[in-house]
């Protein structure tokens, strides 16, 4: 606002002092230049806000990603306020070198930066202006460094996708590996143990001390500790054997149990109850084989010990009547 304190300082020393000295028909022409003054104060505060709001459109622009506009609003403010031209110079320069500038260019932002030094060696951008072109000296050579590590990240990532990819196909042969020597030690000789976890819902096959193969199981709808008496739908724990089986169960196919063994009995004695029996290693009941693996999320028996179908036709075909049965708790 230096125009409009300029012609304050005018109007101060230049016109009050003829006040005193001037009769009625003078003060008159005070009056009008005094009107005049405030006309021309009027459009000098005009002409200072229409640049402000310039300014503020310019940077709206910015903000809004819409940087080649900018630049633009600029170039038109610097035709037209060239007593302004340091700022919109500094302005100018930092457009052209934003990071997120699509089109930056860095030697565009360096001719600003140094045309404002230039002509404008006063200006209060100077130093932020030197600042600047120390910066972006060294912009190249860190836009390279950070390309060079993003190519580096990229190779690395991918490297470690194939990897991945080579894993995950390992772990498929591995499980396939498994699968034919489970099935090669199931063909090969019979399994002398069985081996049934309550608490992990899991049945081994097992041969000299060795694990031929694993099943998921269902237990009974009250699992937890062993069978006590007939009809608490508790799976039993201890040690038994396989006494009997029957192909044409109402479960597909099962393996009967020799539950209850001596401690059994004695405990359903000792409370005075009927320790019940029939426990057996069954398929699904018939009429829903479709059910497959999945009979085994929830524990549906009455106490027996459940896998599919196809399981139990392949366990009935390597446990003999007489293998040992161990359920652990």
């Amino acid at each position: 606002m230096w125009e409009l304190k300029i012609f304050q300082i005018i109007l101060s020393n230049r016109l009050r002092p003829s006040l005193a000295c001037w009769g009625n028909n003078q003060s008159r022409m005070v009056k009008h230049l005094f009107s005049i003054g405030i006309f021309i104060t009027s459009i000098l505060l005009s002409g200072c806000s229409h640049l402000n709001d310039s300014f503020q459109e310019a940077n709206d622009l910015f903000s809004q990603g819409s940087y080649t506009a900018s630049l633009n609003k600029y170039e038109q403010m610097l035709e037209k306020h060239p007593t302004k031209g340091d700022r919109i110079l500094f302005e100018m320069g930092i457009i052209y070198s934003y990071p997120k500038n699509g089109q930056k260019d860095y030697q565009k932002s360096l001719e600003y930066f140094q045309k404002l030094i230039k002509d404008y060696p006063e200006s209060e951008y100077r130093q932020n202006s030197e600042a600047m072109i120390f910066s972006i000296n060294n912009a190249p050579v860190k836009d390279k460094l950070i390309r060079a590590q993003q190519t580096q990240i990229a190779t690395l990532q991918q490297e470690v996708k194939s990897k991945e990819l080579e894993i995950s196909a390992l772990q498929k042969k591995v499980e396939e590996l498994g699968k034919n020597v489970s099935a090669y030690a199931i063909q090969k000789g019979s399994a002398d143990k069985l081996v049934i976890e309550k608490a992990a819902r899991r049945l081994m096959l097992i041969a000299k001390g060795e694990v031929l193969k694993t099943y998921k199981i269902a237990l009974g709808g009250n699992p937890v500790g062993p069978k006590e008496k007939q009809g608490d739908n508790k799976t039993p724990e201890g040690t038994y054997f396989i006494d009997s089986r029957n192909k044409d169960s109402h479960y597909h196919r099962s393996l009967h149990i020799s539950y209850p063994n001596e401690k059994d009995k004695k405990r359903a004695e000792k409370l005075g109850v009927s320790p019940g029996g029939d426990i057996m290693i069954h398929g699904i009941k018939k009429g829903f084989s479709w059910v497959g693996d999945a009979h085994a999320e929830v524990d549906w028996t009455k106490g027996c010990i459940a896998v599919t179908d196809e399981e139990i036709e392949e366990i009935g075909k390597v446990v003999p009547n007489g293998t040992i049965v161990e359920i652990r708790p």
